[in-house]
């Protein structure tokens, strides 16, 4: 896969990608990353952004430098994509599906925001949440950490990607180490019965368990096997008849 990011601000990456899954990715020549400064598209270092027309504060980034780099940079399989507080809610489901692309082009904003002009030469804009960051550097960041997870030999062991929080749409299960016990907190005995098929139904259960009591939103749209919707009333019974207990 390749990776270009266009920013204001190429120095916020010089590190960002040069430790864990990014760089081992790098290293594979799985990934290419390359960082474009919005600067060296503009007239001048500092025509990049302008005054807003009809008044109001914050500066916004120019089109013009805006369209020459895209149209430098895009070939004819590129996803363009834009990092803005208006776009949809980055989840792994879009991660999964963008992580199969072969290149993808990404604009950091900055300031006020891009000139609206310019979402008609993009194919998607993504937030990562509902707050407001300084700029779409941190989200370019988050993005491309969470596909680099998924190629190939980002990680020394898939199943620790597999298992992660929203791989499957739903938390992760609780996961413990050494000591069994500690200040009076056990690990469970089914982790360390050797039983895998009880070990398997346990996460699965913890997990669903998880899901119900904090993101119960994301349960609406699974669709659970016979198991696991069997798993999910034994769950929703056990809440019922008393108090949940914090995983």
């Amino acid at each position: 896969m390749k990776i270009d990011i266009v920013t204001l601000f190429p120095e916020f990456f010089e590190v960002a990608f040069s430790f864990g899954p990014i760089k081992r990715c790098i290293e594979l020549k799985n990934l290419e990353i390359n960082i474009h400064n919005l600067r060296d598209f503009a007239d001048g270092p500092k025509e990049v952004d302008d005054y807003q027309y009809g008044g109001g504060a914050g500066m916004v980034l120019k089109i013009e430098p805006l369209v020459r780099s895209l149209r430098k940079l895009k070939k004819e399989k590129s996803i363009v994509i834009l990092f803005e507080a208006s776009g949809i809610r980055l989840n792994q489901k879009i991660v999964n599906e963008l992580s199969k692309k072969e290149h993808l082009i990404l604009y950091s904003g900055r300031y006020k925001g891009v000139d609206e002009r310019f979402k008609n030469y993009i194919d998607m804009e993504i937030s990562i949440g509902d707050y407001v960051l300084s700029g779409g550097e941190g989200a370019c960041f988050v993005f491309v950490d969470a596909i680099s997870r998924l190629l190939p030999g980002a990680l020394s062991d898939f199943d620790s990607a597999e298992g992660d929080s929203f791989f499957s749409e739903i938390l992760g299960y609780p996961v413990y180490t050494r000591p069994r016990e500690f200040e009076g907190y056990k690990v469970p005995d089914v982790l360390l019965s050797g039983n895998h098929k009880e070990i398997e139904r346990f996460r699965k259960k913890e997990a669903l368990k998880k899901t119900l009591l904090r993101r119960p939103e994301l349960l609406k749209n699974l669709n659970l096997n016979e198991e696991e919707i069997k798993i999910l009333e034994e769950i929703k019974k056990e809440v019922e008849s008393g108090p949940s207990k914090n995983i």
